[in-house]
């Protein structure tokens, strides 16, 4: 009975509270809130989720951008300047100083009555018409100069030391910074006040720690051959250093020596000669 009781009084009380004008608006208000809860932590979770993967994306691609250029460098091979290089002429050769004298007279470019040796190669297309200036190799664009004398000048560097440099351009399209792909064209051939007899053409030289060298000599090799001739030369230079020096220690030792047996000499032929008296 009692039990009932109990029942029938929990009831009634559940009754009466149901009955309350803020039962109902409380009921739904933590519905909501329960609700929303859910939908919060559910996006968070979410968001956690997807963004972790696309962050270590984004780092690895980031990481990889760089080293690309130098693996594409070591695989790649010196090429003409120019988007039809098949129809390519050379307007002026670059100056050899152990080239014969024909040669050297013609890679000399006159400017103001003043003769100035080429340090590159002068490009340009059988019919004289305009072209398309491309990335000889793959590199970072280093500088870009507007200059009326040589035409504008784009520096390219693709290796510590090892540049490409492309004068006498227009329209040029890069930026310093600017990562340049093998054959990408960035510029179109244009003139330059310092060699205007050769028309539309593109100046283009390769410097190794900025020193020309003959572009000739290097077209249609790697990047590396460049730097094999560098640490050769760099070890030429050094023993020639290392050999000089020890020449003129050895100078400099005869050279004592003959001058320590010459006051011996003196002495010798005159044993009794007080000191200070001739």
């Amino acid at each position: 009975m009692r039990e009932e009781e109990n029942k029938r009084s929990s009831q009634s009380k559940v009754k009466s509270i149901m009955k309350k004008r803020w039962f109902l608006p409380a009921v739904y208000i933590f519905s909501a809130a329960v609700l929303l809860t859910g939908i919060l932590v559910y996006q968070a979770s979410d968001n956690e989720f997807t963004q972790d993967p696309s962050e270590n994306k984004q780092n690895i691609t980031s990481e990889n951008n760089e080293p690309s250029i130098e693996v594409n460098n070591s695989l790649e091979t010196f090429t003409i300047p120019m988007s039809e290089a098949e129809s390519a002429v050379i307007k002026k050769e670059f100056y050899d100083v152990d080239g014969d004298t024909k040669q050297q007279e013609a890679s000399l470019v006159v400017y103001n009555n003043t003769y100035q040796p080429n340090t590159g190669i002068d490009y340009a297309m059988k019919d004289g018409k305009g072209f398309d200036v491309t990335a000889s190799m793959s590199g970072k664009v280093k500088s870009v100069q507007e200059d009326a004398l040589l035409g504008n000048l784009v520096v390219v560097e693709h290796d510590k030391g090892i540049e490409t440099h492309y004068s006498s351009i227009k329209d040029i399209k890069v930026k310093e910074g600017d990562n340049l792909k093998q054959g990408e064209t960035f510029a179109k051939g244009g003139t330059s006040a310092i060699n205007e007899e050769a028309g539309t053409h593109v100046h283009f030289e390769v410097r190794k720690d900025n020193v020309a060298v003959n572009p000739l000599e290097y077209l249609d090799k790697p990047i590396s051959s460049l730097k094999a001739e560098k640490k050769e030369a760099d070890t030429k230079a050094k023993d020639s250093a290392d050999q000089e020096k020890e020449e003129t220690t050895e100078n400099q030792d005869d050279a004592g020596n003959e001058t320590s047996e010459d006051s011996n000499e003196n002495q010798e032929s005159d044993p009794n000669q007080e000191p200070g008296n001739e």
